[in-house]
């Protein structure tokens, strides 16, 4: 069975590749893999494994079934009794001493996908060479032993809780709930049907704002779009901002560890801003100082802002995996990517969107400024920054040979801007002289050639991603 691990976890078309059959098969692996897995100083012996998943169609079973593969390998697991957010099952392995979290979730992709993501004791995302082990299990797994749910409930191998009630504990270390109330802000919620579903609206509506929440009901489908909170899919929150004459609009994707957010009038605020905004007022305004470490496809706006603040800064690929790593090995302040995870020192490492939208609300507390000011604001020190992407669904190509053409047969100039550098450590990133860039990357996850571009202008930005896209054929089809 050819199953792999991406960026972040295995993920494939529900009744096609993520069938039960499957699913416990990958169980079985995990299982084998935790079983020779050498155990943390701090974990008991009987350490369990945290299980979550979201709202997509038989999340809840697949669940189940991975649990009593776990079972059935005698390891304690401990289930969460609804949907809830990826983080959410991250903060709880930490808080329970798991010894590993598993989220049956496939994000932010289409709704007839699936998958599973595999945390360490951590918190984290497992890393490259862990999800390896896994899949050399994989290739050696016999049949997955398994017991039966009710007797592994009554046996106490499988426990149903509620893990709500320890993020929010942890999550008031990490915000100010008393500012983040103090002007009574009209905030709309949107979890895009996702597993975020009212978890920024009991938290915010506990501070003191007026909240309301749209397409929080259990809809696997989605409502026909993909759940990530980027703006073609947020005309919704956008609306609803408007109409109900409010404040703010907070997005989070299908497990809720990304964020995107709309300002009061409607216009889309995409994650370059709130990762600059969120790092500006941790050095300002709480005094905090540490690293910072970005993706290659982040805004130039945060290596601006470190070297305003002198603090240390790193680039990974794209992949919060990257990120996890380095904040589990340096005194980190911050870190994040272009897609909307962000998260900061503190907390689990990984990205969370419920975090970052509660964070984004204290600073404009703080202020006594709505976000649209506070985005002005920093356009007004930095510079005028404006980015987009654009996925290209393809044939399958080898995309080691892509990057090796983008590099070698690299042009001059795009769009009357000089290429002074090139990166190639995740795809290709042309940087200009304006600080302009430009990256062709293939994704780690799906069958999607991705091109990115972040420039002074937004006629810039379309121009260097359509000679992007023209240069990506020109290279996969053979040509110069």
């Amino acid at each position: 069975m050819d199953i792999h691990f991406g960026t972040d976890g295995w993920r494939a078309v529900i009744s096609e590749e993520f069938t039960f059959e499957n699913v416990r098969v990958v169980a079985q692996a995990i299982a084998d893999y935790l079983r020779d897995a050498p155990k943390e100083n701090n974990l008991s012996s009987d350490a369990p494994v945290v299980i979550g998943f979201d709202t997509r169609f038989l999340s809840d079973r697949f669940a189940i079934a991975v649990s009593q593969v776990l079972a059935g390998n005698d390891l304690r697991v401990i289930l969460s009794r609804a949907d809830c957010p990826t983080p959410v099952v991250s903060y709880a392995v930490r808080a329970l001493n798991a010894q590993a979290g598993i989220m049956i979730t496939a994000s932010h992709n289409p709704p007839r996908y699936s998958g599973i993501k595999l945390k360490n004791s951590s918190g984290a995302s497992a890393s490259n060479s862990e999800t390896q082990r896994v899949e050399e299990k994989l290739r050696v797994a016999g049949p997955p032993k398994m017991r039966a749910y009710e007797d592994a409930l009554n046996a106490g191998l499988i426990a149903r809780t509620n893990f709500f009630p320890l993020y929010f504990q942890h999550i008031q270390t990490l915000v100010n709930l008393q500012t983040l109330g103090k002007e009574q802000w009209r905030v709309v919620t949107d979890p895009m049907y996702g597993a975020g579903r009212g978890y920024l609206r009991s938290i915010l509506t506990a501070a003191g704002c007026e909240v309301l929440e749209i397409r929080g009901e259990m809809n696997p489908g989605f409502g026909g779009i993909h759940p990530e909170p980027i703006e073609q899919y947020l005309f919704a929150l956008m609306a609803a901002v408007r109409d109900h004459h409010s404040d703010i609009g907070l997005a989070t994707d299908g497990d809720a560890d990304r964020i995107g957010a709309v300002d009061d009038l409607g216009n889309f605020i995409d994650p370059h801003f709130i990762f600059a905004l969120t790092l500006r007022y941790l050095v300002d305004v709480r005094k905090m100082r540490g690293a910072v470490v970005k993706t290659i496809s982040t805004t130039q706006m945060i290596n601006l802002l470190a070297q305003k603040y002198n603090l240390p800064l790193h680039e990974t690929p794209v992949g919060f995996n990257h990120i996890a790593d380095l904040m589990q090995e340096n005194d980190v302040l911050m870190g994040g990517e272009e897609s909307g995870g962000i998260t900061i020192r503190g907390h689990v490492p990984m990205g969370d969107g419920i975090l970052m939208g509660l964070l984004l609300i204290e600073m404009m507390s703080h202020y006594g400024k709505s976000l649209r000011e506070l985005v002005a604001e920093l356009r007004a020190e930095l510079g005028a920054f404006y980015y987009a992407r654009r996925d290209l669904r393809t044939k399958p190509f080898s995309k080691k040979e892509l990057v090796a053409r983008l590099k070698r047969d690299a042009p001059a100039t795009m769009a009357g801007l000089n290429v002074v550098s090139i990166n190639d450590r995740d795809g290709v990133k042309y940087l200009f002289d304006d600080s302009s860039w430009l990256l062709i990357r293939p994704s780690g996850t799906e069958p999607v050639l991705r091109v990115y571009s972040e420039a002074r202008s937004p006629e810039l930005v379309q121009e260097l991603l359509t000679q992007g896209v023209a240069l990506s054929d020109a290279m996969r089809n053979g040509e110069k």
